[in-house]
Protein backbone atom coordinates (compact mmCIF):
# COMPACT_ATOMS: atom_id res chain seq x y z
CA UNK A 1 0.00 0.00 0.00
CA UNK A 2 1.40 3.54 -1.64
CA UNK A 3 0.98 6.47 0.29
CA UNK A 4 -1.63 8.47 -1.76
CA UNK A 5 -0.53 11.46 -3.78
CA UNK A 6 -2.02 14.98 -3.03
CA UNK A 7 -3.12 15.23 -6.78
CA UNK A 8 -5.02 12.09 -6.83
CA UNK A 9 -7.03 13.23 -3.74
CA UNK A 10 -7.09 16.78 -5.37
CA UNK A 11 -9.95 15.17 -7.67
CA UNK A 12 -12.11 14.01 -5.36
CA UNK A 13 -15.36 15.96 -4.53
CA UNK A 14 -16.02 17.41 -1.43
CA UNK A 15 -18.63 14.87 -0.41
CA UNK A 16 -16.26 11.90 -1.35
CA UNK A 17 -13.31 14.02 0.80
CA UNK A 18 -15.51 14.05 3.88
CA UNK A 19 -17.05 10.14 3.17
CA UNK A 20 -13.08 9.28 2.77
CA UNK A 21 -12.05 11.08 5.85
CA UNK A 22 -15.11 9.45 8.01
CA UNK A 23 -14.07 5.65 6.67
CA UNK A 24 -10.25 6.71 7.55
CA UNK A 25 -11.26 7.45 11.15
CA UNK A 26 -13.17 4.46 11.71
CA UNK A 27 -10.58 2.30 10.09
CA UNK A 28 -7.83 3.82 12.54
CA UNK A 29 -10.62 3.60 15.32
CA UNK A 30 -10.41 -0.27 14.65
CA UNK A 31 -6.90 -0.85 13.97
CA UNK A 32 -6.03 0.74 17.74
CA UNK A 33 -8.65 -1.70 18.77
CA UNK A 34 -7.39 -4.89 17.49
CA UNK A 35 -4.06 -3.10 19.36
CA UNK A 36 -5.45 -3.24 22.71
CA UNK A 37 -6.73 -6.41 22.30
CA UNK A 38 -3.57 -7.81 21.35
CA UNK A 39 -4.43 -9.23 17.52
CA UNK A 40 -2.53 -8.81 14.59
CA UNK A 41 -2.04 -5.47 13.16
CA UNK A 42 0.29 -4.24 10.29
CA UNK A 43 1.95 -1.23 12.20
CA UNK A 44 2.98 0.40 9.05
CA UNK A 45 -1.26 1.07 8.18
CA UNK A 46 -1.35 3.18 11.18
CA UNK A 47 1.29 5.92 9.01
CA UNK A 48 -0.18 5.45 5.84
CA UNK A 49 -3.74 6.39 7.55
CA UNK A 50 -2.72 8.96 9.73
CA UNK A 51 -0.84 10.27 6.51
CA UNK A 52 -3.59 9.90 4.76
CA UNK A 53 -6.17 11.84 6.72
CA UNK A 54 -3.84 14.87 7.42
CA UNK A 55 -3.79 15.08 3.34
CA UNK A 56 -7.49 15.27 3.18
CA UNK A 57 -8.19 17.43 6.48
CA UNK A 58 -5.44 19.93 4.55
CA UNK A 59 -7.69 19.42 1.48
CA UNK A 60 -11.02 20.26 3.19
CA UNK A 61 -9.13 23.57 5.08
CA UNK A 62 -8.12 24.50 1.97
CA UNK A 63 -11.54 24.41 -0.14
CA UNK A 64 -13.14 25.69 2.89
CA UNK A 65 -11.28 28.86 2.78
CA UNK A 66 -10.88 29.49 -0.37
CA UNK A 67 -14.80 28.47 -1.21
CA UNK A 68 -15.47 31.04 1.50
CA UNK A 69 -13.76 33.89 0.66
CA UNK A 70 -14.80 33.65 -3.53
Amino acid sequence: MALTKMKDLRQLSDQEVSDRIAAIKKELFDLRFKKATRQEVKPHQFKHLRHELAQLLTLENERRRSGGQG
